[in-house]
Order: structure tokens, then sequence, then C-alpha cells
């Protein structure tokens, strides 16, 4: 190709227009030791997982054991809650880490348990017993997957906007807690004792995120906890009692009730209520991935949704397992895997096989998990403290990096507010029935209840857009510029922008076409994919969304973020990226599974 089919650009002229514009560089995380895709050292790898073990068993532990206590069960059930949660949390942490099919993240995921079942969880159980509770989880899980999977059409719904204002309003809920720890040691302990433990622990893991050697990074986390330990143990705060009082070996007897096959009205009065708990998961779990994904690269790419697919069906088999096994659902602790990530510099996703490995020995061998559960509150408190900071950061930088405009500004701001306003105190508990005030109003469904809707009432009061369905190739050319100048004509734009607009079309037809891609051009053929073209006016500019259905590797944002970064020779296959990036405000490509949505942005 020497000439632009619709341009008239030369390939000379086309190269000059490269040097015309240039890209910000990429942003580099260069405290990553190992991604995850490359694997570290089988000492790094166990070192690595009993940090990220040390992190999570304790508080799934607390978890499991709340639930059982809420729920009035006798302590046989407690036994195989606890041996089952940690053996299901195993099995979804090695799923995570892995890529079979539809499921697992590819990434490392510290794994545990979520409490938000657990007031549901009490209703389900008085109202029909462990069977209803199963049954109940069992069609929980079943929505989760129908989120997964309709993940591409709830694009507009779930944005990052959403889950990032979630994310910050996870670490607001969670900071109370934080600090309620540091009060939690023995009867007669020195008044100062819990907050001198977690300032011990506080200070020596901050400086050794800020100011450890290389080498030490992946130790940061067992040396923190065992300063906190060692400060525990001179002010006699360090209760010892779970280590001597649990077994060696413990296999306890299997306690699945069954499920209930004859809902009756209790039922259907309790599923909306689980839907709901159900739905804000699914939000939390996307922002949990995004922000795994971002934190566990040297160079971080754009967001790759299929992995994100992946991890929420890996999180929909937890909750269905939990459901089946009567433990509280399994979730991914994306706040404790950024730490460990960010601490130890290793993200490795082999070190989720190792971890998933210690948790089914643990769930075999409680005198292990006794040992663990030692562990000073104030020193959970003190590293809970720490991750929740990282976290509320990461959840300002999934929305930051998405394009904070006025109007994103206001549902961020609208819905934070009043997430946090309702954290503070639930207006709604007095004026509804139980349990409905208390669900409808926690601050995070709150929150996310109303970003979805600023969201949606956003779309629906924004412009129509033009459609058309054409064929991805390059024969259907023509009929893609015809489209693209009646839309210029529509919105009224001037020779200059409609030509910005024919040529940013043509180039993103170009780069989806390019030789190294799923779908080379010149095909023609009835099996060729089709494309989807969605222009919508957004002000002075034009939104544009092209659907395919694609199925090569190569991200075109990242490719484009890249540019830059070589050398200044230049390949003819590059020249339509740089063109693209040229002629665009902003590109944005979302690969799901079976899916590809690249959404271009021109300028009048």
């Amino acid at each position: 190709m020497t000439q632009s089919r619709n341009t008239g650009y030369s390939l000379r002229q086309r190269r000059n227009l490269i040097g015309r514009f240039s890209l910000a560089s990429t942003p580099i995380n260069d405290h990553i030791r190992y991604e995850p895709d490359e694997k570290c050292t089988p000492l790094s790898s166990f070192v690595v997982a009993i940090q990220g073990i040390v992190l999570v068993l304790p508080l799934a532990v607390s978890i499991v054991v709340i639930n059982v206590l809420a729920t009035g069960q006798d302590e046989a059930f407690l036994t195989w809650s606890v041996f089952s949660a940690l053996i299901i949390v195993g099995i979804v942490t090695a799923l995570q880490a892995s890529r079979i099919s539809r499921f697992g993240a590819g990434h490392l995921v510290v794994m545990g348990v979520t409490p938000n079942y657990i007031p549901l969880s009490v209703l389900a159980l008085n109202e029909g017993g462990p069977a209803m509770l199963a049954s109940l989880m069992v069609v929980s899980a079943l929505f989760f997957f129908a989120i997964a999977t309709r993940l591409p059409q709830l694009r507009r719904v779930i944005t990052p906007t959403v889950s990032g204002t979630v994310l910050m309003l996870i670490a607001v809920m969670v900071l109370p807690i934080c600090l309620d720890r540091f009060g939690e040691v023995p009867e007669g302990a020195p008044t100062l004792a819990g907050l001198c433990v977690a300032l011990v622990t506080l200070t020596v893991s901050t400086v050794l995120i800020l100011r450890a050697p290389r080498c030490w990074r992946p130790w940061s986390i067992l040396i923190g906890f065992a300063s906190g330990c060692v400060a525990a143990a001179l002010l006699g705060v360090y209760d010892l009692e779970p280590l001597y009082a649990a077994p060696w070996v413990g296999i306890p007897e299997v306690g699945f009730q069954g499920l209930d096959l004859t809902p009756a009205a209790g039922f259907w009065a309790l599923l909306p209520m689980f839907l709901i708990v159900t739905l804000v998961q699914a939000i939390k779990g996307i922002g949990d991935n995004v922000v795994i994904q971002r934190v566990s690269r040297r160079r971080p790419r754009t967001t790759d949704f299929r992995l994100l697919q992946g991890s929420l069906y890996s999180n929909g088999l937890g909750v269905l397992l939990s459901g089946l096994a009567g433990t509280p659902p399994a979730s991914p602790y994306s706040s404790f895997t950024a730490s460990v990530v960010n601490m130890t510099g290793v993200a490795a996703r082999n070190v989720g096989y190792v971890i998933a490995i210690m948790l089914l020995v643990l769930a075999l061998l409680p005198k292990f998990t006794g040992a663990l559960l030692t562990i000073p509150s104030p020193v959970m408190g003190a590293f809970l403290l720490l991750a929740v900071g990282i976290f509320f950061v990461e959840g300002v930088q999934t929305i930051v990096r998405d394009g904070l405009d006025f109007q994103k500004t206001v549902v961020v701001g609208v819905s934070f507010a009043l997430g946090a306003g309702f954290e503070q105190q639930n207006i709604l508990e007095n004026l509804l029935v139980h349990p409905w005030g208390t669900l409808l109003g926690n601050g995070i469904t709150v929150g996310a209840a109303t970003a979805i809707a600023l969201n949606v009432f956003l779309n629906l009061t924004s412009p129509r857009s033009r459609r058309l369905e054409v064929r991805l190739d390059f024969s259907d050319l023509p009929r893609i510029d015809a489209f693209m100048r009646k839309v210029a004509a529509d919105m009224h734009w001037s020779e200059e922008a409609t030509q910005r607009l024919r040529s940013a079309g043509e180039e993103t037809l170009s780069s989806l076409l390019q030789p190294d891609s799923g779908h080379p051009a010149g095909g023609g053929t009835d099996k060729t994919p089709r494309l989807i073209i969605a222009v919508r006016p957004d002000g002075g500019a034009a939104e544009m969304e092209f659907i395919s259905t694609l199925e090569d590797e190569e991200n075109l944002e990242d490719r484009l973020a890249y540019l830059n970064e070589e050398d200044e020779s230049v390949d003819e296959r590059e020249i339509s990226f740089r063109l693209l990036r040229h002629y665009a405000s902003s590109v944005r490509h979302r690969k799901y599974q079976g899916m590809d949505i690249v959404a271009v942005r021109v300028e009048a």
C-alpha cells in the first residue's frame, strides 16, 4: 500500500505526518521483579506464598467463624466450614492463576472469603435451613456467570467510573475495622500496648516498602509481621492459645445438606437480596481485576477484559462451591494482592499455585492454621491499614485512567459522597423493613447503585448513535467512507473535520486488518467476520465504536502507547497505528472473550 485509500497521502507524506505528534511515555513499575508469565525461583515463590497466606488466612478464618456463629451452627459445622473454606479458596486461587477455557485471570490473585453474605445467610437459614441457603447461593453463582458472559453489553453501565468508586468505598468501609483491631488485646494488657504494636508494624513495613534493598523486598511482609509479633510478645499481648488448642491433623465429616429443589415463598422473597449482593460482588470483582492487572506489570497494559471475564467466571465458581459447602463465598482480596506485589515485587502467577497447595495442606493440618491465627490483631490491623491505603489510591487511578471529565467528576463525587455518608449513618435502616433497610442502606450498595443509575441516565439522554454493519474487509471501505461522510454532514462538520473523521475510520479498519492480526485484509469470503460501527455525537466530537470478533492477541491501545519507545525507523505496518493516533484524540481497545471493541474519539 503506497497510498491511503481516501486521504490521497503518499507513503512519504504519511511518514511525515507521524513526526507531528508524540505520545506520553508509558509509566513503568520498575519495582516488579517477576511479571505474571515469568517464573520466579522456587525460594521466591515459597517466601511470597507464605506472606500471602499470612495476610489472608487470619481474616478468612475469622469471617468463617463469624458466619457460623451468626447462623447458630454447632462446633462440628464450624470445623467443616473452616476446612471446606480453605479447600475452596485454594482451588479458586489455583484457577485464577491459570487460563483454562473461559476460567482464570492468568495472574496472581490472593483469594479469601467475603463477609457480604453473612446477614443474608442468617435469614436463609432461619427461613428454610441449609438447603435453602445452598439453593440461593447456586442461583447467585449462575447470576455471576451471566454477568461475566454479558460484560460486553454492560460496558456502558459497569464502567471504570463505577468500579473505581466501589473500590474507594470499600477502602472507606474497611478503614474503621483496621483501627478497631489496634485495641484488640488480651485483658489486663497495658492500655497503649495494641497501639504500640500497630505502630511498630506499620513503621517497619512502610520503611521496607520505601527503602528496602531489592534483595530484601520479597521478605518485607514477613519482616513486618515478625517485628510486630516481637513487639507484642515484649508487651505481653501475644496469645498462643489457638496454637495449643488446634489438633495436628483433622478431616471433618462432610457438612453438605443438599439443595432445596422445591422453592417456597421464602426463597423468592430472599432471592432479590442475594442477587443485589452478587451484583455488588461482581462490580467489586471487576475493579479488583483491573487493579491486579495494572500492578502486576513493569509496563502497565490496557485492561484485558478476557482475563477479567475469566476472573469473574472463577469467582462465580467459588460462589457455587461455597454455597454447596455452606461457607461464605470465596472472593479476591485485591488489596492484599496489590500489597504483596508492591512490597515483594513478585507478580508471577506460579506463586498462586504455591499458595493453593499451602491452603490445601493447611486445611488438613489445623495445627499450622492455629499457629497463623496467633498473629496479634494489632499486627493484622496495621497491615490491613497499609493495604487499604494502597487500595484507595488504586481506585482513584482506575477512575483517572479512564479520563475524568466534568460529567464523570459529578458521577464519582455524588456516588462517593452518598456511599461514604450511608456508611457513616444508614438512614434507611429505620425506614424499611428488616433486612431491606440494612441491605439497601449499605454504603457500597448505595454508592454503586448511584453510579450505575447516573451512567444509565447519561446514556439515555445522550444523542442516539448511528450504526453500520459491514464485513471486516478492505473491500467494504467505500461503504464505511460513505457512512463517515454522512455522519459528518449530519453533524455539520467542516471539510477538514470530515476528512479527519474519515481518515480515523480508515486507519482503525487498517489497524484491525494488519497482516499479523487474526483476519488479514482481502478475504472477502462469506466467513469474513462482521464489523459493526456505531458513531455517536458528543458535544464537539464524535465517539466511534468498532465492534468485531477478532481473536488476535495484540491490543491496539497498547500498540499505540509503545510506538514512541521504538526506534525511529518506520515500519510500513506501523503507519496505520501512528496515523490513527494522529487523527484521534483518544483510542480505547477492549478485548473480550469472542469480541473486540475499539472506541475512537475524533474532535471536530
